[in-house]
């Protein structure tokens, strides 16, 4: 089975894929990217049984369009941190305008969820950073940054930070961005069974997938 996941959710989904194959004897294999780009890839014909979006928009879309088999259900909900690895730099908004702070790596807003919360952030709080952004394709390119120290400080997901466990990070105010909630479908052009994709979704709501998005604090 193929499980199509937003780049914020890939280690939190591949826990859950391990957990699921383990219950069920059905495999998985993940594939994560911008949720825009997925969505691309869907309406292309992508074989994905499974869609794990960042957000209730690109889910939607798809069901509007007759892609999945119901509307999209929130499985998960995000929050945004800002996170670093180089020792000298406190990670907070006010590091951001710092002559120290010399590159901020976000991911990019017209296809990732998370970048445009960090959008939302920056317009909200009116800091001038543009000359300082760096672009992801995702939030996944956004953690490569980071984390070769390319540039001082990156807009992730806290799922993405509590599996690191490495550098140091700040948790977003959730007053500054609209929440970003997280929304699940199974794909109509799925190369496996519709049951199997049941059985995901039923496992995904089920108290050991709660679980599971609670040990990374998505719900």
């Amino acid at each position: 089975m193929l499980v199509a996941t937003a780049a914020n959710m890939q280690f939190v989904m591949q826990e859950l894929c391990n957990s699921f194959s383990e219950n069920t004897g059905i495999t998985c294999e993940l594939i994560h990217s911008s949720s825009g780009k997925l969505t691309a890839q869907i309406l292309a014909g992508a074989p994905y049984d499974i869609f794990a979006s960042a957000d209730l928009k690109y889910p939607t879309e798809l069901y509007q369009k007759g892609k999945t088999d119901q509307a999209p259900l929130i499985y998960a909900k995000g929050k945004l941190v800002l996170w670093t690895v180089v020792e000298s730099i406190k990670p907070n908004l006010h590091t951001l305008s710092k002559s120290e702070t010399k590159r901020i790596a976000m991911a990019n807003p017209k296809t990732a969820p998370y970048g445009r919360a960090a959008k939302e952030v920056l317009e909200k709080k009116k800091i001038p950073l543009e000359e300082k952004l760096v672009y992801g394709e995702s939030i996944s390119q956004v953690n490569q940054f980071v984390l070769s120290k390319a540039v001082e400080v990156g807009f992730t997901a806290k799922s993405v930070v509590l599996f690191k466990q490495q550098g140091e990070w700040t948790e977003v105010p959730l007053t500054l961005y609209n929440p970003i909630k997280q929304g699940v479908v199974s794909i109509k052009n799925g190369k496996n069974s519709t049951q199997n994709a049941r059985l995901f979704l039923a496992f995904l709501f089920s108290e050991e997938g709660k679980k599971i998005l609670q040990k990374y604090d998505c719900l």
